[in-house]
């Protein structure tokens, strides 16, 4: 999204094949790189808990990347629009800072990581914004406003402007 984008309209530009993302005022979905798999949630509270970055060396490994951008989602109010059958789990706890399970949902199609489930915190989804079909909210209900594990960023990342940081988990 450039710059100079209307951040006041939702961008959903093609990305992957799904085709069919949406967002309104409230909600919006998530969709993975096939589209075989398709969440909606809440772009607000309660349903909407919190918006993150976490430099923690299993997100890093998980999302072959430096870093994952994360939004957190109340269970209660996070839909399986399609494709909840063709999710495909992954747990353990061996690298988990918390020593609690960690189950990770993926297609079973394309890879993609949907959302992961701790023990740590029952009843909430921790959701990739990278799944997020508008990219308008990317940068503004889902900016995130807390960076964990700054500890373990790598040095050429500043982290995120305007978030609080922290060394380790809350």
């Amino acid at each position: 999204m450039s710059a100079s984008a209307d951040k006041t309209k939702p961008y959903i530009p093609v990305s992957g094949t799904g085709g069919d993302g949406w967002s309104t005022d409230t909600h919006a979905t998530a969709t993975c790189f096939c589209g075989a798999v398709q969440l909606s949630f809440p772009t607000e509270g309660p349903g909407l808990v919190s918006t993150f970055v976490c430099n923690c060396t299993d997100c890093r490994k998980i999302t072959a990347s430096m870093f994952a951008s994360n939004f957190t989602v109340d269970d209660n109010y996070l839909t399986h629009v399609r494709g909840r059958d063709n999710l495909s789990t992954f747990s353990q706890n061996k690298s988990i800072a918390s020593g609690k399970l960690m189950t990770n949902y993926f297609c079973k199609t394309c890879g993609t990581l949907m959302y992961r489930v701790g023990e740590l915190w029952p009843g909430k989804s921790i959701l990739r914004i990278g799944t997020v079909d508008d990219f308008t909210l990317h940068e503004t209900k889902l900016k995130p406003r807390v960076e964990l594990f700054t500890k373990d960023r790598v040095q050429w990342f500043s982290g995120v402007e305007g978030a609080k940081k922290f060394d380790s988990m809350l």
